[in-house]
């Protein structure tokens, strides 16, 4: 649940005790009735009502609405180290799957594999904004070779031969060539 401002919990639970059902509160703060019903359940259980204790801050408040639990503890697993994980994935062979089951393999009760890949994707997003290049047609052709080389097999000697893979792209259009070479 996506938290509410501490001004808008204030301002709910004052008028919750002016007597306004959860729907009137929720339609004069900007929100639904079922998330007013729910703080106010949480003011409840924390033993809060209106007029608030003078001095409580508003971090005082969320603390009081929303305890850390055994689960909360329960759930903050070991971070990896972003930084080795990106400067490992440079390398030729090395995926980020075989960089999860190492980290599993130090941390077994660590991230799965989905949120691993997520958090990695979201370090990643900081590291630097995207450069936008503009590419006239005609004017680029990228080149590489990609990847690993790959064993061709003949299908009418059985000859196994390797080869590796040529790719080239333009850069207006994006059209691409392959070719095992």
């Amino acid at each position: 649940m996506k938290r509410l401002a501490m001004h808008k919990i204030r301002d709910a639970l004052r008028l919750s005790e002016q007597g306004l059902s959860p729907k009137k509160i929720g339609g004069s703060i900007g929100v639904g009735r079922s998330t007013v019903q729910e703080y106010l359940s949480r003011a409840r259980v924390a033993g809060l009502c209106w007029p608030l204790p003078d001095g409580l801050s508003d971090g005082d408040l969320e603390r009081l609405l929303f305890p850390r639990t055994a689960g909360d503890v329960r759930g903050s697993f070991a971070q990896p180290d972003w930084a080795y994980v990106h400067a490992e994935l440079r390398r030729k062979g090395v995926t980020l799957m075989l960089l999860w089951e190492e980290y599993r393999g130090v941390h077994p009760d660590g991230y799965g594999y989905s949120r691993y890949c997520e958090l990695y994707t979201r370090w990643e997003g900081k590291l630097s904004p995207v450069m936008r290049q503009r590419h006239p047609a005609g004017e680029r052709l990228f080149v590489d070779y990609a990847g690993q080389t790959v064993d061709v097999v003949c299908p009418k000697t059985g000859e196994v031969r390797t080869a590796q893979i040529f790719v080239a792209t333009l850069g207006a259009s994006n059209y691409t060539y392959v070719e095992a070479s």
